[in-house]
C-alpha cells in the first residue's frame, strides 16, 4: 500500500509554510538536503557569484563552517512561521550577509530560482514519490514570500517562469572563473568527508555524473562519461524504490541534527551564524540559541 502524504487535504496558497516543512522534515528530508545542496553549487559557475565567495575565502578556507551555516540558516527560516522569531532571525541574518556585499538583484533572482527548480527537477528524477501539484505550489509560495522578505526584485509568478528564467539565465551567463572552480573544488571536497575516506574518489565521480553538461564546462571539470552517469542515477532510483517501502517517518530529520554538520556540537546561536564584516561583533540574544538533541549547551 503506498504511503499517504502528510499533505493532503492541507491548502497550497495558506498552508504553504507548513506543507513546506513537512515535506523538508518528513516526506523528503534527504531529497531535500542533496538538491538545495546542488541547487547552491550551481551558483557557483555564474562568475559574479563564485567569484564573490571565492574573494570572501570562507568557502575555501573554512568550508565546513560556511556549509553548516548555509543549511542550518536555511533550515531555521523553514521549519517554524515565517513571522516566528527563530525564522526571522535567520532570514535576518541572511539579508545582513548580503548587504556586505554588492550583489545584482539578478543574481538573487537566479540564486531564488535554484532553491525553486531544482528540488522540483530533484523529486522527478529521484524522489521515491512525485510531488503533488499542491506541494509544489507550496514550495513556490514559500520562496517567493522568503524572496519578498530578502528584498528580492521582480520575482517570478509561477513555476514555469522561474524555469525559464534559471535555463536563459545559465545559458548567458554560466562561464569559467578561477575564484567559482576554487570554490566547486572545496566543497566537492567537503563532500568527500562525509563517507569513509577510501570511498572518496568514488563519491567525487558520483558527483561529477549528477551534474548537466553545461554546469561541468562551466567549472572545467571532465565528462564522468556514460556508464558513470548511468550507475549513478540508477543508484539514486533503486534508493526511491527502497524508501517507498520503508514505513512513514515519525520523527523529523532536523538538519541540525545530521552528522555531517559538525561546526556546532553544542548548539549555535542562529544570530552568529555566517560571516561578519571585519571587526563586526557577533550579537548573542538569548532566545535564538538552539541545542542539538542529546546535547548539552
Amino acid at each position: 500500500m503506498a504511503k499517504k502524504s502528510r499533505t493532503a487535504g492541507l491548502d497550497p496558497e495558506t498552508e504553504f509554510q507548513e506543507i513546506s516543512r513537512l515535506l523538508a522534515l518528513y516526506e523528503f528530508p534527504w531529497d531535500t538536503m542533496q538538491a538545495l545542496s546542488f541547487a547552491l553549487f550551481r551558483t557557483y559557475a555564474v562568475p559574479s557569484i563564485g567569484r564573490l565567495l571565492a574573494d570572501t575565502r570562507q568557502f575555501t578556507d573554512n568550508t565546513q563552517k560556511r556549509y553548516d551555516d548555509t543549511a542550518l540558516l536555511l533550515e531555521e527560516a523553514a521549519v517554524a512561521d515565517l513571522d516566528s522569531p527563530s525564522s526571522r532571525a535567520a532570514v535576518r541574518r541572511i539579508n545582513q550577509m548580503h548587504r556586505m556585499y554588492d550583489i545584482s538583484n539578478d543574481d538573487m533572482v537566479y540564486v531564488l530560482a535554484t532553491f525553486v527548480v531544482i528540488p522540483h527537477r530533484w523529486n522527478r528524477d529521484y524522489g521515491w514519490r512525485r510531488s503533488t501539484p499542491d506541494e509544489q505550489l507550496a514550495a513556490l509560495r514559500y520562496y517567493q514570500e522568503l524572496g519578498r522578505r530578502m528584498a528580492i526584485k521582480d520575482i517570478p509568478a509561477t513555476q514555469a517562469d522561474f524555469e525559464r528564467l534559471l535555463d536563459s539565465y545559465e545559458a548567458e551567463h554560466f562561464a569559467y572563473d578561477e575564484g567559482g572552480r576554487a570554490v566547486a573544488d572545496s566543497t566537492l571536497e567537503l563532500l568527500t568527508t562525509f563517507y569513509p575516506r577510501p570511498l572518496a574518489p568514488l563519491i567525487k565521480l558520483f558527483a561529477l555524473s549528477l551534474m548537466e553538461p553545461h554546469l561541468l564546462e562551466a567549472f572545467g571539470y571532465r565528462e564522468p562519461g556514460r556508464l558513470a552517469r548511468l550507475l549513478s542515477r540508477t543508484g539514486l532510483k533503486a534508493r526511491a524504490r527502497f524508501v517507498a517501502l520503508l514505513p512513514p517517518r515519525r520523527k523529523p530529520a532536523y538538519v541540525r541534527n545530521m552528522p555531517r554538520i559538525k561546526s556546532y556540537p553544542h548548539g549555535f546561536d542562529t544570530a552568529d551564524l555566517g560571516t561578519f564584516a571585519p571587526g563586526c561583533p557577533a550579537h548573542r540574544p538569548a532566545e535564538t540559541v538552539v541545542e542539538h538533541e542529546g546535547t548539552k549547551p
